[in-house]
C-alpha cells in the first residue's frame, strides 16, 4: 500500500515538474527514430538562423554579434520551458522597432550603453511574461479561433515570400508594408538591377526542394539547398557577383548583468510592456496554428512562461528580445524537424560555427536562403481551409479574409486585433439578436418545435410557447420585450398566457431584470400571463435576487414545457387533445372492437 502511495506520488510530482518544465515531460518518451530528422533539421534551420539573426541585431542598433546571442540562448531556454514541439524563437521584425526606439534615444550611439539597455529592456518584458504566465493570463489565446488562425498563415506566408523575393532576384528593395515592398521590388527589376546568377541559384534551391519534397520526402531537399549552392558559388567563383552570408564574428555569449540606472528602467517600462504584448500575441498565434496542424495542442500559461524565459536569458546573456518566428519555424517543419531537439541543434551548430569555424557559410548565398523561406512559407498556405469554411460559413470565411488582408497589409498585431476585435462583435451580435421560436405540437414527435420550420405543428388555443436562445443581458432586454409582445400579437386566437421556454437562458443581469418586470406589467395590462418553464436554477436565483421571482410569482415557473401546457389547460379550461392522447385513443377504440370477440372493452391500451 504504502508503495503504491509512493508511486502515485512520483507520478504527480512528474506531471508537476511537466507542467513548468514541458522537456521533463516529452524528453523521456522521445522516439530515438527521429533523432536524425531532428538534428538533420536543426543543422538546416542553422544557415538561416545565422543572418537572420545578425540582421535583426543591426536593426535594432546593436553589434551583429548579439543577433547570434539572441538566437543561441532564447532557442536553449524555450526548448526547456517551451509548451510547443515545433516553434522556434528568436529576433524577429515585429520586435526590433520597438527595441530600437526605446533604447536609441538613451544610448544616444554609446554602443556598450546600447547593449546594456537591451538587455534590461528583455528583463522586464521577460519578467512581465513570466509574472502574466503565473496568473494565468494566457485564457486571452482562447480567441485565436479558426478562422482567424487560417488567416493569420496565410497572411504570414504572403508578407514571408513578398519579403524574400528581393534575395531570390538579386535586387535592393525595402518598404514599410507589403504594397510597397512589391513596388519597390517591380521599380528595382524595372531599373535593370535583377541579378541573373542569383535568380538562378535561388530558383534551382527552390526547384530541388519542392521535387524533393514531392517524390523524394526522405531527402532532406533544404540541407540538399544550402549545400549545392555554396559549391556552386564556391566552384563558380560567384562571391564577388551574389550576396553572400560571409565569416561569422567570434565568441559565445557570456553572463553580464545589465548596469542600468532606476530612472532608465522606468523609461524602459513602456518598451517592455510593448514588447510582452506584442511578442505573446505574435508568439501564440504562431504557437496555436501549429499546434492546430499537427492535431496537438499548446497551453497559453505556459507560453507566456516560456517567453518570459526566453526574455529573461537573451537579457542575462548579451542578447534582446525574442518572439516566435514566423519564417524560421516553417523551415524546420519542411526540413523535418520532430521536437524542440531541432532548435537545440540549432543553437548547438551555431555556437559550434562562432568557436571553430565561422568561416563555414562564408560562401552561402542570400538567394538560396530566399529560396528557403519561400520552400518553407509555401506549406503554410491553406486554400483548402479558406474553401471548407466559405462552404461551412460565410461570415467565418470573412473574419479569415479580414485577418489574412490585416496581417498581409497592415502588420502581424493589428491584422489579429482586427480580427478579433470583428470575431467578438459576430458573438455580441448573434447574442444581440438571438434566433427566436414560437412552439407547437408536432404529431409523432415528442417535445415542442419551432413552427416556422414544422408549419404543420398545431398551437394550443391561448397560448404562446415562447423561446429565446440567448443569455439575457442589456444589449438584448429590449429586443426580448419587444419580440415576445409581437409574438402575442401574431397569434391566431387571443393570448391568455405567454411561456417562455427559458432553457436556452445562461444568464440573466440588472437591465434584463428590468425589462421582465416591464414584460410582466405589459402582458398584465393585456389580461396575459407569464410564466417560464424547463428555467435553469441558478438563472432562478439571479431572478429572487433582483425581485423578478416575487413579482411574476414561483406559481409561474414550471420544470418542463410540458407541466407548464398542463397548467395552462387546467387554469383556463381550454379544450386540447394532444396527439398522443389521440393515437391512446384510436388504440382503446381498436381494442374495444376486438373485444367483440371475446376480449373485454375495458381492456387498457
Amino acid at each position: 500500500m504504502v508503495q503504491g502511495t509512493s508511486g502515485t506520488n512520483d507520478i504527480s510530482a512528474a506531471a508537476r515538474l511537466a507542467r513548468w518544465v514541458p522537456i521533463a515531460g516529452w524528453l523521456p518518451r522521445y522516439a530515438v527514430a527521429d533523432l536524425p530528422r531532428d538534428l538533420a533539421a536543426g543543422a538546416v534551420l542553422t544557415a538561416v538562423l545565422i543572418p537572420v539573426g545578425m540582421g535583426y541585431a543591426q536593426a535594432a542598433g546593436l553589434p551583429a554579434i548579439h543577433g547570434l546571442y539572441a538566437t543561441i540562448v532564447p532557442l536553449c531556454a524555450y526548448a526547456v520551458f517551451g509548451p510547443s514541439r515545433i516553434l522556434v524563437v528568436g529576433p524577429d521584425s515585429s520586435l526590433v522597432g520597438i527595441i530600437a526606439a526605446t533604447v536609441a534615444p538613451l544610448a544616444a550611439g554609446d554602443a556598450d550603453r546600447a547593449v546594456a539597455l537591451t538587455g534590461a529592456l528583455s528583463l522586464l518584458s521577460g519578467l512581465l511574461c513570466a509574472v502574466a504566465g503565473a496568473a494565468r493570463f494566457g485564457f486571452v489565446t482562447d480567441l485565436l479561433s479558426t478562422p482567424i488562425r487560417l488567416g493569420f498563415l496565410n497572411g504570414i506566408a504572403l508578407t514571408v515570400l513578398v519579403g524574400q523575393a528581393p534575395k531570390v532576384l538579386g535586387v535592393h528593395a525595402h518598404g514599410d508594408s507589403l504594397i510597397a515592398q512589391v513596388l519597390s521590388t517591380a521599380q528595382a527589376i524595372g531599373d535593370g538591377q535583377l541579378n541573373r546568377p542569383a535568380l538562378a541559384i535561388g530558383a534551382c534551391c527552390l526547384a530541388s526542394i519542392l521535387v524533393l519534397r514531392r517524390w523524394a520526402p526522405r531527402v532532406p531537399g533544404v540541407l540538399v539547398a544550402v549545400v549545392g549552392a555554396s559549391l556552386a558559388v564556391l566552384w563558380l567563383d560567384l562571391d564577388r557577383t551574389v550576396k553572400v552570408v560571409g565569416v561569422l564574428p567570434t565568441g559565445l555569449p557570456a553572463f553580464a548583468w545589465p548596469s542600468v540606472s532606476l530612472a532608465e528602467v522606468r523609461a524602459l517600462f513602456p518598451g517592455a510592456l510593448a514588447i510582452a504584448l506584442v511578442a505573446f500575441a505574435d508568439t501564440s498565434v504562431l504557437s496555436r496554428a501549429y499546434a492546430a496542424r499537427r492535431g496537438t495542442d499548446v497551453d497559453g500559461d505556459q507560453e507566456l512562461i516560456a517567453l518570459g524565459a526566453t526574455h529573461i536569458s537573451a537579457g542575462l546573456f548579451q542578447g534582446f528580445s525574442t518572439s516566435g518566428s514566423s519564417s524560421r519555424t516553417p523551415v524546420a517543419e519542411a526540413a523535418g524537424a520532430r521536437s524542440q531537439l531541432t532548435a537545440l541543434a540549432g543553437a548547438l551548430c551555431v555556437a559550434v560555427l562562432l568557436i571553430a569555424a565561422p568561416g563555414v557559410v562564408r560562401t552561402l548565398p542570400a538567394a538560396a536562403l530566399g529560396a528557403i523561406v519561400i520552400a518553407a512559407c509555401l506549406t503554410l498556405v491553406d486554400v483548402a481551409g479558406l474553401r471548407r469554411l466559405w462552404s461551412l460559413r460565410r461570415h467565418e470565411f470573412g473574419l479569415a479574409t479580414v485577418s489574412f488582408l490585416g496581417v498581409a497589409l497592415v502588420g502581424v498585431i493589428e491584422g489579429i486585433f482586427l480580427a478579433v476585435v470583428l470575431a467578438l462583435f459576430a458573438f455580441v451580435w448573434r447574442a444581440w439578436h438571438p434566433y427566436v421560436a414560437v412552439l407547437g405540437r408536432v404529431d409523432g414527435l415528442k417535445g415542442y418545435h419551432d413552427v416556422s420550420r414544422y408549419p404543420l405543428a398545431r398551437r394550443v388555443p391561448g397560448l404562446v410557447l415562447f423561446r429565446w436562445d440567448a443569455p439575457l443581458f442589456f444589449a438584448n432586454a429590449a429586443i426580448f420585450r419587444r419580440t415576445v409582445i409581437a409574438a402575442v400579437d401574431a397569434a391566431p386566437d387571443r393570448t391568455r398566457w405567454v411561456v417562455v421556454a427559458a432553457e436556452p437562458v445562461t444568464d440573466l443581469d440588472v437591465t434584463a431584470a428590468d425589462a421582465l418586470v416591464d414584460l410582466e406589467r405589459d402582458l398584465s395590462q393585456r389580461g396575459v400571463e407569464l410564466a417560464f418553464a424547463e428555467m435553469k436554477d441558478p438563472i432562478k436565483d439571479l431572478m429572487k435576487r433582483f425581485g423578478v421571482f416575487s413579482v411574476i410569482g414561483s406559481e409561474q415557473f414550471f420544470p418542463t414545457v410540458g407541466q407548464a401546457v398542463d397548467a395552462y389547460l387546467e387554469a383556463t379550461g381550454v379544450a386540447w387533445i394532444d396527439w398522443d392522447e389521440r393515437v391512446a385513443g384510436a388504440a382503446s377504440g381498436l381494442h374495444a372492437a376486438v373485444g367483440v370477440g371475446g376480449r373485454p372493452d375495458s381492456q387498457p391500451p
